[in-house]
């Protein structure tokens, strides 16, 4: 059971001032809350009252009060952040406790440990803004989908974002080898199809193959052709708290699994070679990813079939025109040492990817 009185906590601003504050002489309470906090990833101060030092109480970016101790911090001074923690659901008393130390949520345990290891997990992580979160989906086979999905990685990461790049098609090939990191250290997605819950976004981010200054969630090459919708669900939410930008190759297929991905996103590419068949394809696709995804637009690639060209691929499907994407002989998986797509920073491909994200940023209100 949890209950909401008022507003939510600062942001830490790092170090010290990012540990919970935990206040309570009970130490079978205490046992719960250092638990949930050790699954939350955070290191609790822990008091028996206020703190001595009167910017130990003010700076904890979350305090934690139990029930036993509301009388003792009673007369503090009031600040956003404060959860009353207890255990009698039927103790009407504990709003009126909750009202006199302006605590801004009561809790109750058991029934509140999920809410709460996420509140602490936030505070572990700083949460800011989230990652703008981009899918990327080929009209048809062979569109250019998972060139393009890499190439806006690599540039947003030499643009300086905070990148991660998600291989959502198990069948793809590996994102990872397109970047030629097949052998790069770092886990893949079977290592996370039971995760659960929440995970967190710093280690996520720190157990993955790190290639061309960004980090890659690919497949490894097992027998592994699908993760279950939580998982996908957890891994893309602890990837989205750590801000930057998220890119997701996403396949022609709609599973459970895909949906999850698909939801997350905050808008989405639809590459479409501009040809008739490829035309006839992308409708049926657009049809049936339009239903999960806010923002569908269309990355128009040619070469060009007579009478069409980008505005009227994207008047024919009735999407909105993200641009056209620019055709280069070296797309194709590197070999030799040339780098991948969009890392040189150079041509017209790298140009697509540098003004798409110009735009993109500046529509989700700002660097992140």
């Amino acid at each position: 059971m949890t209950g909401t009185v008022t507003h939510d906590p600062p942001p830490g601003p790092g170090g010290r001032a990012c540990r919970p504050l935990i206040v309570t002489e009970d130490a079978a309470l205490l046992d719960d809350l250092l638990r949930l906090c050790a699954a939350a990833g955070a290191t609790p101060e822990v008091h028996h009252g206020v703190p001595e030092s009167g910017d130990g109480w003010a700076a904890a970016p979350l305090v934690l009060v139990g029930d036993d101790a509301a009388r003792r911090v009673s007369g503090a001074a009031r600040r956003p952040g404060v959860v009353l923690v207890g255990r009698d659901q039927d103790d009407p008393g504990v709003w009126k406790r909750a009202v006199q130390i302006g605590a801004d949520h009561v809790l109750m345990l058991p029934d509140g440990e999920a809410w709460l290891v996420d509140r602490i997990a936030d505070v572990a992580e700083g949460v800011g803004r989230p990652a703008l979160t981009v899918g990327v989906i080929g009209g048809r086979g062979g569109a250019g989908a998972s060139t393009l999905a890499c190439a806006l990685a690599v540039t947003s990461a030499r643009e300086g974002l905070r990148t991660l790049l998600v291989d959502a098609d198990p069948l793809g090939g590996g994102l990872d080898v397109l970047l030629g990191g097949e052998g790069a250290e770092g886990l893949r997605w079977p290592a996370f199809a039971a995760s659960r819950g929440r995970v967190g976004g710093g280690a996520l981010e720190e157990s993955l193959p790190q290639l061309h200054s960004l980090r890659v969630l690919s497949w490894d090459r097992g027998d592994c052709v699908a993760v279950p919708s939580p998982a996908v669900r957890a891994v893309l939410a602890a990837a989205r708290r750590r801000g930057g930008t998220v890119v997701v190759d996403l396949p022609r297929r709609l599973d459970d699994g895909v949906a999850e991905a698909l939801a997350q996103l905050d808008l989405a590419l639809l590459v479409v070679p501009a040809e008739l068949r490829a035309l006839a394809a992308a409708g049926r696709v657009a049809s049936a990813v339009g239903m999960v995804v806010r923002d569908l637009r269309v990355a128009v690639r040619g070469p060009y079939a007579p009478g069409l060209d980008g505005h009227e691929v994207a008047r024919l499907l009735g999407l909105p025109l993200a641009g056209e994407v620019p055709v280069e002989p070296a797309l194709l998986r590197p070999q030799g040492g040339v780098k991948p797509p969009g890392a040189s920073g150079r041509g017209p491909l790298a140009r697509f990817c540098a003004h798409f994200w110009e735009r993109a940023l500046v529509e989700a209100g700002g660097t992140r």
